[in-house]
């Protein structure tokens, strides 16, 4: 065979044929031919022809027998990019299919194909004579050859890839020629060795071999080669030139063994090497051996063939050889073959491969198909092994159900068969029919050395490694078999390749139990940790995952996630975390505590994710630190606190502080744990205490940094004030007790009593200022500094509180979602209310009983009540539930204002008070708000209690402005009568705003506009009521806000939220309410006469200092509106009483709640008459404030030095401003003087409370006055057990001695006496009563509104002049301390015997000025007899020396002595001032 090169045609090839015209009859064979043998061939007419004329010149020169290759041949397509193969051949049916073969040997693929069969004449020298295109190849003409011109298009490859096809097809093509040259001989040689087996040596088993080659022959072999063999000795030797076919040469590879060995006479095997020619497969030996009359073998013919297509679908029955071995195994059964057993025994041996029947015994068979057909029932693997006849390899026929082949398990088996036969090659082929198992025969090619197999070990090996991952999964679940067993088909394939069985298991087990809660774990070692999550429902978001293990302190490496469908249909979801940690946390994980860090950690993540736990930094500890969530929460929540403190550390910062400093954080924890779990005695827990404060304080000593070192310190305080804590009641929040004085760094004024409260949802203070303190819970929109928010406000509410029982208290708190709603506010209250109660001692009759599971480090406490506030008005009902459940003592006095109570806005008290301010201002001004018209502006509308309620108090209020966050309101000339109707109409809509006011009802210019409107048109009506600039035309809402509050009107009343005026001097920041910035407006600025404060925090302190020394009548709002906290005290002291006979069987709860209703007005009485005390008292305080100043100053100094007054914080006047204030003549301004009020009567109430003075029978008569007559006369004995009677008696004295003595007498007296408040408190008890004043302040108070102010001031003025004076005598002259009783038996008889003539008996010039000072009083509307009476009262205290000389002397009647004692002295000589 010869190979041409690419560009050159053989040598002496003819013309190049591409130079004439392609003859029709060719180009009409390519067409025919290609039609037929073309792969995928596509091309037009031009592609053939190319092909055709490449071939014409290959085929130029050419000897039969040969052939000629051309590799990247010509194809005249410069586009083309294939390698395309043109040959010239001797056509052979073989040839196509072996061509192909061999190119894909080399791993080339073929893309088109051309094989025309063309008719040629050719001179002796292989010259291309004739081209015959019309002569039909199957019938060529005599002389002529049939050739295989082909052209083969591949895809492209490198060049030196060309080198070995060109070598594959040389060797192809020789083998297919050296099989059609020898296919003759092969034919014969078969039929002569035939004939010669059923000749005169004939045996069954000759016969069988004769038989067996001619069915060979017949269709059923492709004989490919032949060679014999003869004994040598002990050896097989081929017989040289005894080779036909592809072993025709003598050098060809023998693969026959040659040992002779004991064989049967007819041995097909396969051949160790592929088949060049027909298919690219082992072909088969068939083996017939050379037996001598004694039965030796003598030699052997080797015929090397391939079964036919026909050959392997014939049945076994029909096959010699075969044929007899299955009918031999069908027999082994005992059943005939053509019965119904005997068929299906047929059926399994039909199936198995063509050599196994040929060479295995019918034992084997038998067993094989009976194994086969048993599969069906259990399901087990079949494995039957044999050697090859000569060693080369064995063959594993395996059978198995089909549910338990795939792929992988094929392999599987592979891969064991290599192993434990010790093969080097695994081949298999897989047949698949519709029923029964399915059948896998392996050929396993082994070495000689290979050790024998064991059949029953590799049976079982290959059952293990065809066991489906379902399989183990049932195998490991043990009892739990049948049940894992319905879980398998909801699990994703995913998961199948990606977890073993043995886990697998243990995770349906999970997914079975699951319940609401996910299961958590963290499994694996510590350098190849995974964090496990199966949950049940929705899919979880990886995004809120995530960050839950970043706190932790892990990092999360990678995720997968698998979706499981229970059998209930429940769609459940497992999440693998890998996860990596530091060297120290996986020495943790790895040491004996491993399992419980592991657990802490998973405990950890589940709060976090369900939100029992923030996610932050302070997670990691519970890794880092060894510490449970619940003990992290407890450093987290100090550090919370710390930051509410106004302490310079972020949390975070402070989190990888106690992160540095796990045995520092550890300490803490331990500490806490040590002063509260209540576990331990009391001299356990306080060893225990010892220990480990002395462990915290040094291991902090140890500590470098100054940072860490004031952090921990400070946790370490915060610890050390902690008096009581929740933390061991098991709740989702916590409370902490706190001693404020123990706190470092803490800011003024620091409350009696703290508790703070956390949660992840809620968070808030409760600060009090004494053990008896009442203040409302507002929902703080103020995260960031809630407590500075709520200190600032609890100032406001001790200078309110003043009036009442209670000192001042206030509670707030926030909530942590971004965007409540209204059931999460209410939610949060109750945690927060809850919290508060955990740590309160509740009272049991009467005795004061502690919390569960609470250790208190301080003394009975169990007062605490609430009140509503911002964002809480209807929540006292909750307060209430919420405290019921615990059984609190207080039962819904513990929250006033409830349903069952005292609806402030039903009863107007809040307005009410704040309008006995107003009124007061007015009455100073000359005005009677009640009869005579006044202009006024508001902040706030008509559906709102304080608003509300105070402009409907007077019909002669002229509304001319107000404005809420909604709309601004406008009436320039408003008439009275109309406005308060319509306003009354609007109060009485369940919801109103200023857009339902009647328009119609607006006077010209007026209007009612939107805080969102663009603009809104100023008219002349407008510019002249608001006092505008006369070009002023339009306004936007602001503006309008602010001339509302510069407009000249009469009255500013506040009855709205927010801070609307501030002082010139401070920044709008100070103001401390962003959203009004843009329309507050200073104080100086105002040009209003009044500002009645109805609601809180209208103006700064300073705003209202400001306005006042600019001439404006002003208090605070603590003194206007304390009617409301003044009703709710009212509310909760009678609700004690009355709660307390409802226990005792005395009242049912009805009667209770009749009684609580019957008596709402007189409470309101009781009520405004503190009010009205009140502003008496600052109204003749602010008469006389210039030449008191220095008492005043000299009270300031003793409040600060004695109480902790913080000036600053409460805007009163250092003593260099003092200086300023004389200087220019000015006294301290009212609100100044409310707060000096305020801050006097709680001093003086807290000295009282430290004396016996309230438990004295001589003052037992202030307790009922307190009540309403209702209480007093039906239930007297339980009003004088009530349980606040010392507190209320002290209330009422101290009120009534500020109120009436003035804001210096006690002051005055301890400075010019050394005697104490309770002293003070005698004398003054002793004054009045010996002098009757309260008769004289009766009739004062009776007097008709035209009695000017000025009158009654100065009424007040004598009463106090007289009471001063008299104290002084009091406390000078008789016994300290004094009986009060036994004063006033000696003294009240006499002088009120006197006191009625007393203007009888002055002489000379006190008679005189006695006559001028009641015809003044007299002049201003004051009746004559109650003039004389208090102008006689400046000679009044002279009666006291009269007593004391007439009791010894008693010879004369004490008249004698008095008209005697006036004579002899006109003046008295007392003369102190009073304020």
């Amino acid at each position: 065979m010869s190979r041409a090169t690419e560009d050159a045609p053989a040598e002496d090839a003819p013309a190049d044929p591409a130079a004439s015209p392609l003859p029709e009859e060719l180009r009409r064979l390519y067409a025919r031919h290609a039609a037929a043998a073309v792969v995928g061939f596509d091309d037009p007419a031009g592609s053939l022809d190319a092909a055709a004329r490449a071939h014409l010149r290959l085929a130029g020169r050419r000897t039969p027998g040969s052939s000629v290759v051309d590799i990247d041949g010509d194809t005249d397509d410069a586009a083309s990019v294939s390698t395309v193969v043109d040959l010239v051949t001797d056509e052979t049916a073989a040839l196509v299919p072996s061509v192909l073969a061999g190119i894909g040997r080399v791993g080339r693929q073929v893309h088109h194909v051309v094989h025309a069969m063309v008719v040629v004449r050719r001179d002796p020298d292989g010259r291309l004579r004739d081209v015959d295109a019309a002569a039909d190849p199957a019938d060529p003409p005599a002389g002529a050859l049939v050739e295989a011109w082909m052209r083969l298009e591949l895809d492209p490859a490198a060049s030196d890839e060309g080198e070995d096809l060109g070598t594959e097809l040389d060797e192809v093509l020789a083998a297919v020629h050296d099989v059609a040259a020898d296919a003759t001989r092969l034919t014969g040689t078969v039929s002569a060795l035939a004939a010669e087996l059923s000749g005169s040596r004939a045996t069954p088993e000759r016969d069988d071999a004769a038989r067996l080659l001619r069915w060979l022959a017949d269709g059923h072999f492709d004989f490919l080669g032949y060679r014999c063999y003869e004994a040598v000795d002990a050896t097989l030797r081929a017989v040289p030139g005894s080779g036909l076919g592809v072993l025709r040469h003598d050098g060809t590879p023998d693969s026959l063994p040659d040992v002779i060995g004991e064989r049967p006479l007819v041995v097909v095997t396969r051949a160790d090497a592929p088949s060049r020619v027909l298919r690219p497969e082992h072909p088969y030996d068939v083996v017939i051996g050379i037996v001598d009359d004694r039965g030796r073998t003598v030699g052997g013919h080797r015929f090397l063939g391939l079964f036919t297509t026909a050959a392997l679908h014939e049945h076994v029955l029909d096959i010699p050889v075969v044929e007899r071995r299955v009918r031999a195994a069908i027999h082994r059964a005992e059943v005939p073959v053509e019965s119904w057993s005997g068929q299906q025994l047929l059926d399994v041996l039909s199936r198995c491969p063509r050599e196994e029947l040929f060479w295995t015994s019918e034992q084997t068979l038998h067993e094989t198909a009976v194994g086969v057909l048993s599969l069906a029932h259990d399901r087990r693997l079949l494995l039957t092994v044999h050697a090859e006849p000569y060693g080369r390899f064995l063959s594993c026929l395996v059978h198995l159900p089909h549910d338990r082949y795939s792929p992988q398990a094929r392999s599987a088996m592979g891969r064991v068969l290599l192993r434990e036969l010790d093969g080097w090659r695994v081949d298999h082929i897989v047949t698949v029919g519709e029923t029964g198992p399915v059948q896998v025969h392996f050929t396993v090619h082994v070495g000689a050395a290979a050790p024998p197999p064991d059949p029953e070990r590799l049976r079982a090996r290959l059952a293990a490694a065809i066991l489906t991952w379902d399989d183990w999964v049932i195998d490991a679940a043990g009892r739990d078999a049948e049940q894992i067993a319905e879980y398998l088909p909801g699990l994703p394939q995913g998961y199948r390749d990606d977890v073993d069985p043995v886990r697998a298991v243990a995770d349906l087990r999970r997914v079975r139990d699951l319940g609401a809660d996910p299961h958590l774990e963290l499994a694996g070692e510590p350098d190849d940790l995974h964090f496990r999550l199966v949950a049940a429902g929705a899919p979880v978001s990886l995004s809120a995952v995530l960050p839950v293990l970043q706190s932790l302190g892990v990092d999360v490496l990678d995720e997968r996630s698998y979706e499981i469908v229970r059998p209930d249909g429940v769609d459940c979801r497992l999440y693998d975390f890998g996860l990596t940690v530091d060297a120290a946390t996986r020495l943790v994980l790895s040491g004996r505590g491993g399992q419980a860090a592991r657990d802490r950690f998973c405990a950890a993540f589940r709060a976090a994710w369900s939100g029992a736990a923030e996610t932050d930094r302070f997670n990691a500890l519970v890794l880092h630190a060894g510490l449970g969530w619940r003990e992290v929460a407890v450093l987290r929540a100090y550090a919370r606190y710390s930051s509410q403190l106004g302490g310079p550390f972020g949390r975070r910062y402070v989190a990888d502080i106690l992160l540095a400093h796990p045995d520092a954080a550890r300490a803490l924890v331990a500490l806490f744990r040590a002063r509260f779990d209540p576990a331990p005695p009391a001299d356990v827990r306080e060893q225990r205490c010892a220990e480990a404060l002395v462990t915290a304080r040094a291991l902090i000593d140890e500590v470098t940094s100054l940072d860490a070192d004031r952090i921990l310190r400070g946790h370490l305080s915060m610890v050390v004030a902690t008096v009581r804590t929740n933390w061991f009641r098991d709740r989702p929040y916590f409370s902490f007790k706190i001693d404020p004085g123990a706190v470092p760094d803490m800011p003024s004024p620091r409350p009696r009593f703290e508790i703070f409260v956390y949660s992840p949802r809620v968070e808030g203070v409760h600060l009090r200022f004494g053990p008896v303190a009442r203040g409302g819970l507002r929902w703080s929109d103020r995260p960031q500094d809630y407590r500075t928010e709520i200190l600032g406000l609890v100032k406001a509410q001790m200078v309110k509180n003043a009036v009442i029982v209670p000192v001042g208290a206030k509670g707030g708190f926030v909530v942590a979602a971004p965007a409540p709603d209204p059931a999460e506010v209410e939610a949060c209250y109750r945690i927060f209310i809850a919290a508060l109660l955990d740590v309160t001692d509740n009272r049991v009759n009467g005795a004061t009983v502690a919390p569960p599971d609470v250790v208190r480090h301080d003394a009975d406490d169990s007062y605490l009540v609430v009140a509503a506030d911002k964002g809480t008005a209807r929540f006292s009902d909750v307060a209430n539930e919420v405290a019921a459940r615990y059984g609190f003592w207080l039962g819904d006095a513990f929250a006033s204002g409830g349903s069952v109570g005292y609806d402030h806005k039903a009863m107007g008290i809040t307005a009410r008070g704040a309008w006995e301010s107003v009124r007061r201002h007015f009455r100073e001004l000359g005005v009677d708000t009640q009869s005579q018209d006044f202009t006024a502006v508001g902040i706030g509308d008509m559906s709102g209690d304080v608003f509300g309620n105070g402009m409907l108090l007077s019909p002669h209020i002229r509304l001319v402005a107000a404005f809420d966050h909604r709309h601004v309101f406008v009436d320039p000339d408003p008439d009275p009568a109309a406005g308060w109707a319509e306003r009354a109409r609007l109060f009485a809509l369940p919801r109103s705003s200023w857009d339902d006011y009647d328009r119609s009802a607006i006077s010209p210019g007026g209007g009612v506009w939107s805080r969102t409107a663009k603009s809104v048109p100023v008219g002349p009506q407008l510019r002249t009521a608001l006092g505008l600039a006369p070009d002023v035309e339009q306004l936007s809402p602001p503006e309008l806000v602010r001339a509302i509050l510069l407009a000249p009107v009469d009255l500013l009343w506040n009855g709205g939220i927010g801070t609307y005026v501030k002082a010139a001097t401070e920044s709008h920041g100070e103001a401390g309410d962003k959203a009004n910035d843009s329309v507050r407006v200073d104080g100086r600025a105002l040009r209003v006469r009044v500002v009645g404060e109805g609601g809180n925090l209208g103006l700064t302190q300073r705003g209202r200092i400001e306005f006042a020394r600019a001439g404006g009548r002003i208090n605070t709002d603590a003194i206007d509106n304390s009617a409301g906290v003044d009703c709710s005290d009212h509310e909760v002291n009678i609700k004690i009483l009355l709660d307390r006979l409802v226990t005792a069987g005395e009242l049912d709860r009805t009667g209770r709640d009749a009684l609580l209703a019957e008596m709402t007005d007189e409470v309101a009485e009781l009520v405004l008459a503190d009010n009205i005390d009140q502003n008496a008292a600052l109204g003749v305080a602010r008469t006389r404030a210039v030449e008191t100043l220095p008492v005043h100053a000299r009270m300031i100094d003793g409040l600060a030095a004695r109480t902790g007054l913080d000036r600053d914080l409460e805007v009163l006047p250092h003593p260099a401003e003092i200086d300023e204030l004389v200087a220019v003549g000015h006294g301290l301004a009212s609100p100044e003087l409310a707060v000096l009020l305020a801050h006097t009567k709680l001093d003086i109430k807290a000295a009282v409370l430290r004396t016996d003075l309230p438990e004295r029978p001589e003052f037992a008569d202030r307790l009922p006055g307190y009540f309403p007559r209702a209480l007093r006369e039906r239930f007297p004995a339980a009003v004088a057990a009530h349980p606040l009677r010392r507190e209320i008696v002290t209330t009422m004295l101290v009120n009534e001695v500020v109120d009436r003595a003035g804001i210096t007498f006690v002051h005055r007296l301890g400075e010019d006496t050394g005697v104490g408040a309770d002293d003070a408190v005698r004398a003054f008890r002793v004054a009045v009563t010996v002098f009757d004043l309260p008769a004289l302040w009766a009739r004062v108070a009776a007097l008709p509104g035209t009695v000017p102010t000025a009158a009654a001031d100065a009424i007040a003025v004598a009463t106090r002049r007289l009471v001063d004076v008299a104290a002084r005598w009091l406390l000078a002259y008789r016994p300290r301390p004094l009986d009060v009783p036994a004063e006033i038996e000696r003294f009240a008889g006499p002088v009120h015997r006197l006191l009625p003539d007393l203007g009888s008996l002055l002489r000379g010039t006190e008679s005189t000025a006695m006559a001028h000072r009641a015809a003044a009083l007299a002049g201003q509307g004051v009746p004559a007899a109650l003039a004389d009476r208090v102008a006689a009262l400046a000679a009044a205290h002279g009666l006291l020396d009269v007593v004391e000389v007439a009791a010894p002397a008693q010879q004369l009647p004490i008249e004698q002595i008095a008209g005697l004692y006036f004579t002899l002295s006109e003046r008295s000589a007392a003369r102190v001032p009073a304020d």
